[in-house]
């Protein structure tokens, strides 16, 4: 396959996921996100798109880089956990903001997290700009949790 066709599925891919997160989240972020109880940390709303735009497209160069490196042992298998990883990504947003069930996003973004970390370890050992590609990502879904936490707790 075409190195920058390869690029552009993930990317796609990436996108596809962050569409249904963004379905997900839509509505309630106009009416039931506002109505909670959120720290004094929590950042403003516009900070999120452009914020996640960069994080799809990093993740998506990411993985392409390590699949640029299929040859190597490990590879099909760090990109099933990065495909589940996407699919974790648009389940937090599905239970958070669609079903309005932090307490459930909080159990599920430790899972999701968990993933990320993996990921990050896999990646770096095949590919080294892969694995700080994924670093914001990881550092922003820590960032994330903690504030699944802080909203679940606050709103009990």
């Amino acid at each position: 396959m075409n190195r920058w066709l390869a690029l552009l599925l993930f990317l796609l891919v990436s996108f596809t996921a962050a569409a249904i997160g963004g379905y997900a989240t839509a509505d309630a972020v106009r009416t039931w996100y506002p109505t909670l109880v959120k720290p004094t940390w929590n950042p403003p709303s516009f900070l999120f798109a452009p914020v996640w735009t960069l994080l799809y497209i990093a993740m998506s160069v990411a993985a392409w880089r390590v699949w640029l490196r299929r040859e190597l042992p490990g590879v099909r298998s760090a990109l099933r956990l990065f495909f589940a990883s996407l699919f974790l990504n648009a389940l937090w947003s599905v239970l958070f903001f669609g079903l309005h069930r932090p307490g459930w996003a909080l159990l599920e973004v430790l899972v999701f997290w968990g993933t990320l970390v993996a990921l990050l370890g896999r990646f770096r050992r095949l590919d080294a700009v892969a694995g700080w590609l994924w670093v914001p990502y990881v550092a922003w879904v820590s960032f994330a949790t903690v504030l699944n936490a802080a909203v679940w707790w606050l709103n009990r």
